[in-house]
């Protein structure tokens, strides 16, 4: 039985690996892909997110850069 089933196989020779260049490449773009799946799980639209946090990063920056120049302070009037 095992001589039906050796012949479908191609032997080590015929078996070619990458160097380890090639190899660490494809490792790192693997990694790149399971980590981009990994942050757009459960999210319809994985744009939009971004693009939220960075309008959500630069209110932040806008008001920390207000406290520090003093801010602009609202004054109340009652005419």
């Amino acid at each position: 039985m095992g001589i039906f089933t050796s012949c479908c196989r191609p032997s080590a020779s015929e078996v070619l690996t990458p160097d380890a260049e090639t190899r660490r490449r494809q490792q790192t773009e693997a990694a790149e892909r399971r980590r981009a799946q990994e942050a757009a799980r459960g999210i319809k639209d994985p744009e939009r997110v971004k693009r939220m946090q960075e309008r959500a990063e630069e209110m932040e920056k806008r008001e920390q850069e207000l406290r520090k120049e003093g801010g602009a302070n609202l004054k109340w009037t009652a005419d």
